[in-house]
């Protein structure tokens, strides 16, 4: 609501002062209040910027359909490596982490909102309730309002740290009973069109860095030191390359995702 009251109080102000006598009080006050609401207006467009693009995106893609992805990723770095876990789904190599996922309470919302799975990753007991939708352009806005509520939807990253490491036995539920983890940021893609699902997509994904405590850290460096075919230890540059080594036989392929934790 003040954001549209300080777009009028501009908007009528620069009207007006074409009509008015540069030198009298009244051209000096309308301008004051014109550059009073300026400021918090500017300010407010700066803080919901993010917005303002969503709402661009369902006035022009209002008729499509978008796919998106909603992840959570760790950056888990010893010495100058990060690790990486190999997908269960693609033969690739990305950071520990994955979807997130509704709760069932949700369901009734998102269906009304025209919601579907996405269909390029079979729907199982793996998949089920996962954030990775189609969502009408239309309701983008609408969307991402009940996800920023955090209502009826998974809100810790701790799911996916628990099943990919700890359950798998790469680290020990000992050292593991529950971690720490400090928010970096959310990565968000450009809209893009992809061929493989046909449609325009944006990935978002919310990377935290995890705060290991002395044993944590232990276990993590044995992690490091042992030889496990599904897991790897790779530096920036690696990672920027995708695992390309110039002039070597690639050995292994890194996703894209990867880089969002740099």
């Amino acid at each position: 609501m003040r954001p549209g009251i300080f777009a009028a109080f501009v908007v009528l102000g620069l009207v007006a002062l074409p009509f008015m006598d540069a030198g009298g009080g009244a051209f000096a006050v309308t301008s004051g209040l014109v550059t009073g609401a300026a400021i918090p207006l500017i300010d407010s467009v700066m803080q919901n910027r993010r917005w303002l693009k969503l709402v661009w995106f369902s006035l022009v893609y209002r008729r499509q359909s978008i796919r998106l992805s909603i992840s959570y990723l760790y950056r888990i770095k010893i010495d100058g490596l990060y690790l990486l876990t190999q997908g269960k789904r693609f033969n690739t190599y990305i950071p520990v982490g994955g979807v997130y996922k509704y709760a069932e309470s949700a369901r009734q919302h998102l269906d009304h909102l025209g919601i579907l799975t996405d269909d390029l990753v079979p729907v199982d007991e793996s998949s089920k309730n996962d954030l990775r939708i189609r969502v009408p352009g239309k309701n983008l806005v609408a969307f991402f309002r009940w996800f920023e509520s955090g209502e009826s939807r998974e809100t810790s990253p701790w799911r996916e740290f628990w099943e990919e490491l700890v359950d798998e036995g790469l680290v020990s539920a000992h050292a593991f009973p529950w971690i720490f983890e400090r928010k970096v940021r959310r990565h968000v893609t450009p809209i893009r069109y992809s061929k493989i699902a046909q449609s325009r997509e944006i990935f978002v994904a919310d990377i935290y860095e995890l705060d290991a405590t002395t044993e944590q850290a232990k276990e993590l460096e044995r992690l490091r030191n042992g030889a496990n075919p599904s897991i790897l230890w790779v530096d920036a540059n690696q990672i920027r390359r995708r695992g390309v080594v110039p002039g070597k036989k690639q050995e292994y392929e890194i996703g894209e995702p990867a880089e969002w934790v740099l």
